[in-house]
């Protein structure tokens, strides 16, 4: 005795009744339009509307006023941008290894942060790279602070977010390191590693970082230090920061 042949594919029933489906509400569109035809035909015509209307009142008054420099802040980001970045605490040193030339960062500088320069350089430059704005300094004699403002074009897309997306991708996936929401922002966080980086010849380090965004600028902040970063500090620069954008 043959078996019985298998049932085929759910998906292939499913579009056959589909097209089942389409085709009775044709039938029932072409029978649905004959009677209303029919309908019509038999009603007196509509009177239609003139086609010239009454002139519609313009509103009186000046527009709303421009929005002043303090508050435009298409303004203020498309001024100086080193304008924007912290102040440098009152006692405090300049940075020890602060890369760039009087607070910029020209592209191949900022490439130069990257594991690999060459391949990061081509993708800054399609990532529609603007300018960055960079200061940092030091406290005592191993408390260092870095901050970057990254700013891009955005003609073809949202870089400042993606880039910060992914910097907390890898960030996310990385072990010994704690991270908290930056509170007002809904993307900005900060990360504290637990452990410091040791290397030999060097000092044990700790690392905390923040990473947001605000409109078409990154903010990149680093703080490095030879004993634990409280999450209070890296937090309270990151808030004080992006008050300024």
């Amino acid at each position: 005795m043959a078996a019985a042949p298998e049932p085929g594919p759910r998906r292939r029933q499913r579009r056959r009744t589909a097209v089942l489906i389409g085709a009775a509400a044709v039938l029932g569109l072409v029978a649905g339009g004959c009677a209303g035809y029919l309908v019509q035909v038999h009603r007196a015509p509509t009177k239609l509307p003139p086609l010239s209307q009454p002139a519609l009142a313009q509103a009186r008054g000046e527009g709303p006023e421009p929005l002043s420099a303090a508050r435009d802040r298409r303004v203020k980001t498309d001024g100086d941008l080193r304008k924007l970045l912290l102040e440098k605490p009152r006692g405090a040193r300049d940075a020890t290894y602060l890369m760039g030339r009087d607070g910029w960062l020209d592209l191949a500088a900022y490439a130069g942060f990257y594991d690999k320069p060459g391949e990061m350089f081509g993708e800054i430059v399609g990532d529609q790279f603007r300018r960055a704005a960079t200061t940092g300094w030091l406290v005592g004699r191993t408390h260092e602070v870095e901050i970057r403002l990254v700013q891009f074009r955005q003609e073809e897309s949202l870089a400042a977010a993606e880039n910060v997306d992914s910097t907390q991708y890898w960030l996310g996936d990385e072990e010994g390191i704690d991270s908290w929401a930056i509170p007002g922002t809904g993307n900005g966080r900060v990360y504290v590693r637990t452990r410091p980086d040791t290397k030999p010849g060097y000092v044990p380090l700790y690392t905390a970082e923040a990473h947001a965004w605000r409109g078409d600028i990154a903010l990149e902040m680093w703080i490095t230090d030879t004993k634990p970063i409280p999450k209070a500090k890296i937090m309270d620069l990151a808030e004080r920061q992006l008050e300024r954008l």
